[in-house]
């Protein structure tokens, strides 16, 4: 069952009562085949610029591309637990910024859809680089937390399989229509690109309007 107007589930198929909304407690973050335990917060942003395309006799934007490549950053806090540092956690051999040589991969993987693999959702953030690390001593509260912040290359998610997107290619997850299935956003989704922009026929490119 759905509501009217948007179409929100808010009852299974057969009126059965569910929980819809994802929650942190079904997200297990992992370096390779280790998981990172005590994680209390990770946070990672996208960013690129767009750069608005103006003319001279023209009140308005007549255009809009984006001016650069996307941005990947991120921060991440976790309980100083099982005699690890933040850094060794992720499953490095170090404990100091200066002391990293290679970059590491984080998958954040969802299984809020059940514990079948081919329901979950990875994500992978692509040759992370840690920027900044923040360590707090104090009286006032003995836990130690450790804080470290970080750049990367590159996003991508897929379900189940790294040859399937995260969104399907004909429904989303409440069996929306996705009107725009794009070969080369679909590809640089999953990790198949870095980007979508360098692919062919970008002039003859549209989105359905309305």
């Amino acid at each position: 069952m759905v509501t009217v107007n948007t179409q929100s589930s808010i009852q299974g198929d057969a009126g059965e009562n569910k929980t819809f909304t994802a929650v942190s407690t079904n997200i297990i973050i992992k370096v390779g085949d280790n998981p990172v335990g005590a994680v209390q917060s990770l946070n990672v942003t996208e960013t690129r610029n767009i750069a608005m395309i103006d003319e001279i006799g023209t009140d308005g934007h007549i255009d809009s591309v984006p001016q650069k490549s996307t941005d990947i950053k991120g921060t991440c806090s976790r309980t100083r637990f099982d005699n690890l540092r933040i850094l060794a956690a992720f499953g490095r051999s170090f404990v100091h910024l200066a002391s990293q040589r290679i970059p590491f991969d984080i998958d954040i993987i969802d299984t809020f859809a059940g514990p079948d693999a081919s329901t979950h959702i990875t994500t992978t953030i692509k040759n992370v680089w840690a920027n900044n690390l923040q360590i707090k001593y104090g009286a006032d509260n003995f836990l130690i937390v450790e804080d470290f912040s970080f750049d990367a290359e590159a996003i991508y998610s897929f379900l189940g399989s790294p040859t399937n997107n995260a969104v399907p290619g004909a429904a989303g997850g409440r069996n929306l229509v996705v009107r725009d299935n794009n070969v080369f956003e679909r590809e640089t989704d999953r990790g198949l690109r870095r980007g979508a922009l360098n692919g062919f026929g970008l002039l003859q490119e549209f989105s359905v309007v309305g």
